[in-house]
């Protein structure tokens, strides 16, 4: 949609111009989708465009999201509700495996990259930070694919080619650390956010690992559960997943709550765009960057699986949701069905098993 608006219909940049962008935002952490509509307004405007472009492609998610989470915090214990969710969940962990699914060609180009997805899914399983397998695999495999540049140079890559690994250590999780005193520490809330924003490659649904080991395990401000319908309702409304931060930061500080969230999660992505757009040339012609983006792929999908499994565990819990996620991840891979349409029929099934079991 965007290349077919501003290289089709306004010429604002060229195929060439568009695919370069593309490529840096795939390059940096966070929502490439949005990155790439970060990108285009500060081609076209500079800085102003930058924030107006990044700003309207978030802000209309964010609205969406807010209402869901409104009513979800004031009807979400009706037993209509509870029947939608029963139906939707299971679609969503197809809607996961569709993306896994889609991805391994791409991540997997290597028997390298293979063994770090199953390192990446194995390490997360074994209740290690994502953040290590993330960093950590992707690091390796980008000594190891430029070894040869290292012996012949008698160097490490720290020089100009340092470029993305340095501003991307990631602020620790527990840096400044509020007690959640009914509503969430607001400071905890938005670094916890900007930690993901900061750190995270791959697809948006790598964001379950990320949330489920922060706000599921290790604060406890959120359930299993309360996880699954946050996602469920990223993806339900247009927009990027991101926007899941959006719900959890209602659920945990109300409508302050909800802004900090979303700040948190996208400001790095404005960050980026701003200090990498100069270097996009060089970044793309980059071959430490390059390795390194391949492993924090491979590594991010690694995580995808653990948690689809995880998930998957708490969602599909009879014959009718099995059926619901069988069926869904058909159409999604063999059909390529708009998501969307299968979210409401899973909620249709979900609300009709209600009308029958009473």
């Amino acid at each position: 949609m965007m290349r077919q608006e501003v290289v089709g219909r306004r010429k604002w940049v060229t195929d060439q111009q568009f695919l370069d962008l593309l490529g840096a935002s795939n390059l940096i952490p966070g929502p490439t989708s949005t990155e790439l509509a970060i990108y285009l307004g500060y081609a076209r405007a500079g800085p102003l465009g930058l924030v107006l472009a990044g700003g309207l492609f978030i802000l209309p998610a964010m609205f969406l999201v807010l209402v869901f989470a409104w009513a979800y915090v004031r009807y979400g214990a009706l037993p209509q509700v509870a029947a939608l969710l029963y139906g939707i969940k299971p679609v969503i962990i197809a809607v996961i495996v569709q993306a896994i699914y889609g991805l391994l060609g791409t991540a997997v180009k290597t028997w390298r990259l293979g063994l770090v997805v199953v390192l990446g899914g194995g390490l997360y399983l074994l209740g290690v930070n994502p953040l290590v397998p993330l960093f950590g695999l992707a690091l390796a495999i980008m000594l190891v694919e430029n070894r040869g540049r290292l012996t012949a140079r008698g160097r490490s890559p720290a020089g100009g080619h340092a470029l993305l690994v340095a501003p991307l250590v990631p602020v620790g999780p527990g840096a400044l650390a509020l007690p959640a005193a009914g509503a969430a520490g607001l400071a905890t809330l938005f670094l916890m956010f900007l930690k993901v924003g900061a750190t995270l490659y791959g697809s948006g649904y790598v964001l379950l690992a990320f949330l489920r080991h922060d706000f599921v395990h290790r604060l406890r401000w959120l359930t299993d559960r309360q996880l699954l319908d946050a996602i469920a309702v990223g993806q339900f409304t247009p927009g990027p997943v991101f926007t899941t931060a959006t719900f959890i930061g209602y659920l945990t500080g109300r409508w302050i709550g909800a802004v900090v969230a979303t700040l948190g999660i996208f400001l790095p992505s404005f960050v980026f765009v701003a200090a990498v757009y100069p270097a996009v040339p060089r970044l793309r012609a980059s071959s430490w960057t390059a390795a390194f983006l391949d492993g924090a792929n491979a590594a991010a999908l690694g995580l995808m699986i653990a948690v689809a499994w995880q998930l998957g565990t708490t969602s599909i819990i009879d014959p009718l949701t099995a059926a619901l996620a069988v069926l869904a991840a058909l159409l999604l891979i063999k059909v390529q069905i708009n998501s969307v349409w299968l979210v409401l029929g899973g909620a249709t099934a979900g609300l009709i098993a209600k009308l029958v079991t009473g």
